[in-house]
């Protein structure tokens, strides 16, 4: 995965100094791509942080490379710069799925803010999709007894109950349930039950 930091895509070149510089003096790492079609041969899905995207580009369109993003199944944070004040379109990126939008010129203590908030939820989004993807290994390691057993655990249910539902010993109730949450990494069942909520 590669380190996080703004990725701004803007084909003014005074604009990309000037906000590269902002960005990087208040600790945000920043590469500067001159336009959409420069960052979509860059991008790859290990790119974290966000994406600060000019809307009004020659060539490719700041909405022409967003869309193509989301048609990539991007999950960066983008927030869009235009120096038209052309909400209807701002209103547009944002129902698909943008971050946020701001019209130049804009307040630069809010805008690095927000990019802030948008590397925050990148890396949030991906912690929860990671955390997803190891209790989607864990439980593919579970016996179809210990998923029986597991079933009935969290409906709240008592080793003697699960014996006597399932027609078996205690003692061996007691084996699958330790095998059980050693392998899902829990110590009980209140905890099984949360880290399974991470997979609704």
């Amino acid at each position: 995965m590669s380190l996080p930091q703004a990725h701004l895509v803007d084909d003014d070149e005074a604009i990309r100094d000037a906000l590269s510089w902002l960005l990087k003096s208040r600790g945000l790492p920043c590469t500067t791509y001159d336009s959409g079609e420069t960052f979509l041969k860059c991008w790859t899905p290990n790119l974290t942080g966000c994406v600060i995207l000019d809307m009004r580009m020659p060539g490719m369109s700041g909405l022409d490379c967003f869309d193509t993003l989301c048609e990539r199944g991007s999950c960066l944070p983008v927030i869009f710069l235009t120096g038209h004040g052309d909400v209807p379109l701002a209103v547009t990126t944002l129902k698909k799925g943008a971050f946020d939008f701001f019209e130049k010129p804009f307040n630069d203590n809010d805008l690095v803010t927000r990019v802030s908030e948008a590397m925050l939820h990148d890396a949030n989004q991906r912690a929860a999709s990671a955390t997803q993807d190891s209790v989607k290994a864990r439980l593919a390691t579970l016996t179809t007894r210990e998923r029986q057993i597991m079933a009935l655990v969290l409906q709240g249910k008592f080793n003697k109950v699960i014996a006597d539902e399932l027609n078996i010993s205690m003692r061996t109730v007691e084996v699958h349930r330790a095998n059980l949450f050693d392998k899902m990494q829990v110590k009980t069942a209140v905890e099984l039950a949360n880290l399974l909520k991470t997979q609704q």
